[in-house]
């Protein structure tokens, strides 16, 4: 399947018509999330390497057309003014792991009119997408206070591809491993993982299942230890465990039932044992709220696997995030429509040390003690440096998030930032809102 053919059907009509009325001036479309989700203090940046990938190798091929041709039920040399169209434009972007909040532009494009829309549907699949699960995987990470967490959202995730991204953008933020094989290798993250219920079931005991699986996997090993009965499955291991001589570095799971308190109970029986090296993993269902009452409650859990919830981002899985042409051939321009509008013209965001931002003019002088959040990151269709690693992106992750406000890192009720507009963008917004309203007609009052 085609990427370029990854659109929607109205990004080629369009494009399609500037080509034929000879459209093809720079224009810059902005991309930002208009408002962020309930229950989000901030946004993780996430997608742009994978967005630069896709539009350094944007072309428009000849099979491309007659697919296009086909969905638009014409001839294919209707459609022969798009084969060959590239993206030769600009890229200024926000760099992966940086937070941003509502209203700021993630990335801008600027490109000849056709590139720049064509391209849409895509970028915004692409950013918002890995966006929306970062900043779900970040608030884990918050919860989880220092403890270790394991990324095993493959299985349930939308679609394989899905599963990837969301394990890269798992270790992005600071998580500490995958179950993802695939993912482990492509991004060098480390693997983990540890039985499935069938395994044990599929012995005469639990027993037999621990020490068949030690027997292949001589250590460090985990046991899946709730199949049955918890604290047995529990004493269990720990038998096993003492027979063997397998205390540091291996654990014991739990995947249902009360976590805190089967931890509390495992935790005890472990100790009794002389295991205090063993670790205790929680998985089943959690994401950050669970992570973060099993820490306030003090369960004496090691490290947490997270899947279901973070992968899909459950409970913010979109984000009300735009595309909007900001400037055509040198004229700012802006939307006006109620609960929609937008503010013209190419954008920077100046921030602070403490994560004060302001939404200014690309081109305006950074307010004192600011810094330039997007960067230039491709022009004339080529990257201006090579790919950033996870461990970069990380990096700015973990600045940023420290200097976060104490009331927008709260798992429950945050209160996010919210930025300001510099003087000289709200001053031409009002300039560009009149000479809209003056050229369409709108906001004007219907006679009585």
């Amino acid at each position: 399947m085609s990427q370029v053919t990854t659109t929607d059907l109205y990004e080629v009509t369009m494009a399609l018509s500037y080509l034929r009325e000879d459209m093809r001036a720079p224009a810059t479309f902005s991309l930002f999330v208009r408002d962020l989700p309930p229950g989000r203090g901030f946004l993780v940046a996430a997608g742009l390497e994978p967005a630069l990938d896709y539009l350094s190798r944007f072309r428009v091929s000849g099979s491309d057309v007659v697919e296009f041709a086909e969905a638009l039920r014409r001839p294919v040399e209707d459609l022969a003014p798009l084969r060959g169209l590239s993206f030769d434009g600009q890229v200024r972007a926000v760099p992966e792991g940086r937070l941003v909040f509502a209203g700021e532009p993630l990335l801008e494009v600027t490109a000849p009119l056709p590139q720049a829309q064509l391209v849409e549907t895509y970028l915004l699949s692409l950013v918002c997408h890995q966006t929306a699960v970062a900043s779900k995987a970040a608030r884990c990470v918050l919860a989880g206070a220092g403890r270790p967490l394991v990324d095993f959202s493959l299985r349930r995730s939308h679609g394989p591809e899905a599963g990837i991204q969301a394990a890269r953008l798992c270790a992005l933020v600071g998580f500490a491993g995958t179950s993802n094989v695939a993912a482990a290798r492509r991004y060098g993250i480390p693997a983990a993982g540890t039985m499935a219920h069938s395994y044990v079931e599929a012995f005469g005991s639990e027993e037999q299942a621990f020490r068949a699986f030690a027997r292949t996997h001589p250590g460090p090993v985990t046991f899946l230890v709730d199949t049955y009965d918890t604290d047995r499955g529990v004493a269990t291991a720990a038998r096993v465990l003492a027979d063997l001589g397998l205390g540091p570095e291996c654990g014991i799971r739990l995947d249902s039932g009360d976590l805190g308190a089967q931890a509390h109970r495992a935790r005890a029986a472990l100790d009794a044992a002389g295991l205090r090296d063993v670790r205790i993993i929680a998985s089943g269902g959690l994401d950050e709220y669970g992570v973060d009452r099993l820490v306030r409650e003090g369960a004496p859990i090691d490290a947490y696997a997270v899947g279901t919830k973070v992968g899909t981002a459950a409970d913010a899985p979109y984000l009300d995030a735009a595309y909007k042409l900001v400037e055509y051939d040198g004229r700012p321009v802006m939307k006006l429509s109620a609960a929609k509008g937008t503010a013209p013209a190419p954008k920077q965001v100046f921030r602070d040390p403490g994560l004060n931002d302001v939404i200014g003019l690309s081109n305006e002088d950074p307010p004192e003690g600011t810094e330039p959040l997007l960067r230039t990151v491709m022009r004339g269709g080529l990257r201006t440096e090579p790919p950033a690693t996870l461990t970069a992106s990380r990096t700015r992750f973990e600045t940023d998030i420290a200097a976060l406000p104490e009331a927008a890192r709260r798992i429950e009720e945050p209160v996010p930032p919210a930025p300001v507009v510099s003087t000289r963008l709200a001053a031409l917004t009002t300039v560009v809102r009149h000479r809209t309203e003056a050229q369409t007609g709108s906001g004007r009052t219907a006679p009585g």
